[in-house]
C-alpha cells in the first residue's frame, strides 16, 4: 500500500473521529429553558431531556439533607420541588426569596433532580427610584463601614 493511501486512510479517520465526538458532545450538552408553568405541559421524551428551570425560592422552604438540598421553587403561583444533588457549594446569594436557575432533569414523581443551581438576589440588583441600580457604598482601602480606618496609625 502506498504511504499516500495509508496517510489519506489515517486521516479519514481522525475526521470521522473527531466529527463523531463532536456530534455526542453536542447532544449531551445542549439544554432547554422551560418555566414552570411550561413543565405541566410537556409529555414523553421532552419531558425527561436535560433543561433549565427558574423561579423564586420559595420562603422556608429550604432543606439541607445529607448528600442533597431540598427547596421548593415558585412561579405565578406554581410550584416545582427541586433536590439539589450537584458537588458545588450553593451560591451565597441562594435563600428564601432569591431568583434561582437549576439544571438537571424531571423525575417521574415531579421532583426536579439539579446538577447546577444558579441564584441571585433579587433585591441586590433592584433599581432606585431615579433609574439607577442600588450599589454599596464605596469605601477606600482599611475603611470600615462606619468610616473610621481599620488599621493602626503608622501604618
Amino acid at each position: 500500500m502506498k504511504a499516500r493511501s495509508k496517510f489519506l486512510i489515517g486521516s479519514g479517520i481522525i475526521v470521522v473521529t473527531l466529527l463523531a465526538l463532536a456530534y455526542v458532545g453536542f447532544t449531551q450538552s445542549k439544554t432547554y429553558y422551560h418555566t414552570i408553568t411550561e413543565l405541566s405541559t410537556l409529555q414523553g421524551s421532552a419531558l425527561h431531556q436535560r433543561m433549565r428551570v427558574s423561579g423564586n425560592v420559595q420562603a422556608g422552604s429550604i432543606d439541607h439533607l445529607t448528600g442533597r438540598v431540598d427547596f421548593i421553587l415558585i412561579e405565578q403561583g406554581k410550584t416545582l420541588p427541586v433536590s439539589y444533588v450537584g458537588h458545588d457549594p450553593l451560591p451565597d446569594t441562594f435563600k428564601d426569596g432569591a431568583q434561582a436557575l437549576v439544571e438537571g432533569k424531571m423525575m417521574p414523581d415531579n421532583r426536579f433532580v439539579a446538577e447546577q443551581v444558579q441564584a441571585k438576589c433579587a433585591s441586590k440588583y433592584e433599581a432606585t427610584p431615579d433609574g439607577a441600580p442600588v450599589s454599596a457604598p464605596a469605601r477606600n482601602p482599611g475603611q470600615t463601614s462606619t468610616g473610621t480606618n481599620a488599621r493602626p496609625s503608622g501604618y
